[in-house]
């Protein structure tokens, strides 16, 4: 069976997404049933040649910030990102996850330091880059699930 999803005028197109991670990217971007104003394409399970298995997310007349592509990262490790103008690809990057992740994530731990109302960042230190695998610096511990301790 052959399906054919239509091209976006302007946008960006996250490829290369880790099979079943589609819908933790949408709340990523914060879309939602309340508030779609442009058009959204959801693709999941779609054969790749790289992957095996792989989810795309199109998202039309939207550019993401760097703060939104590092968490990206952080459940997709090898989504590529491409921004569409005019019908074409005028930029194309790979998500890059750097070796310290500061304010995108909480700490799993209610006692940590950055659990308890005081004016430090979360920060965690990147120990293995596929599967992400975050270290607190604060108190050591690993984070669990990095999708449910998004900010």
């Amino acid at each position: 069976m052959e399906f054919k999803v239509t091209p976006i005028r302007n946008g960006t197109v996250i490829d290369h997404i880790n099979c079943g991670q589609a819908l933790n990217v949408l709340r990523i971007l914060k879309i939602n049933e309340y508030n779609v104003e442009s058009t959204v394409s959801v693709l999941m399970h779609v054969p790749s040649k790289k992957m095996g298995w792989k989810d795309v997310v199109k998202v039309e007349d939207r550019e993401l910030d760097r703060n939104t592509v590092d968490k990206i990262a952080l459940i997709a490790p090898k989504a590529t990102i491409d921004i569409i103008r005019d019908f074409s690809v005028a930029e194309k990057s790979n998500v890059m996850l750097s070796e310290r992740v500061v304010g995108l994530v909480r700490c799993g731990n209610p006692n940590c330091i950055t659990n308890k109302n005081e004016p430090v960042s979360p920060e965690f230190d990147v120990d293995n880059h596929d599967p992400p695998i975050l270290r607190c610096i604060y108190c050591d511990r690993i984070l669990d699930n990095i999708t449910e301790n998004l900010i």
